[in-house]
């Protein structure tokens, strides 16, 4: 094995209403995510789940985690391969299917980049470069489930 890398974040529940979790509609499902030295992040569940919908929730986080990886992945290659990248957008999609029992999982993810590069020359290779990313994300290399990606390549205006 590499070298190991350690992270920590503190998980803080504030949903208590007064009755802890006397019943399942007793209680908030809020909570804060503590990183040291970065924004809180305020969490909920899925409104699925009686979740506050303005708040950020775990699946929302595991599919940023997921197209964020991949793109800063993408993002050095291109680098490495001399294909200047001046645009990149992805507007990810997952599917979380729930089980009989109350739980689920992810079935997939599905990334949908479109990459903006300097010259028409870069196309073919920018293409590529997402196989790679994909192949090196750590937090695809994570996940029990396809992490797929649909890329689109343009040439900047």
């Amino acid at each position: 094995m590499g070298k190991e890398h350690h992270y920590a974040a503190t998980i803080i529940w504030t949903g208590n209403k007064g009755t802890g979790t006397s019943g399942y509609q007793a209680y908030g499902r809020d909570h804060v995510i503590e990183i040291e030295n970065k924004p809180v992040l305020h969490a909920s569940s899925d409104p699925a789940f009686r979740g506050d919908r303005t708040r950020h929730n775990p699946e929302e986080l595991l599919l940023s985690s997921l197209s964020s990886c991949h793109m800063l992945w993408y993002l050095h290659l291109c680098s490495e391969a001399s294909v200047r990248v001046t645009d990149y957008v992805d507007k990810a999609a997952g599917i979380m299917v729930e089980t009989l029992d109350g739980g689920g999982r992810f079935a997939e993810v599905t990334l949908n980049p479109v990459v903006h590069v300097s010259d028409p020359s870069m196309i073919e290779k920018a293409i590529s470069l997402h196989g790679k990313a994909n192949e090196l994300c750590f937090i695809a290399n994570s996940v029990n489930f396809p992490v797929l990606h649909r890329a689109e390549v343009h040439v900047a205006d």
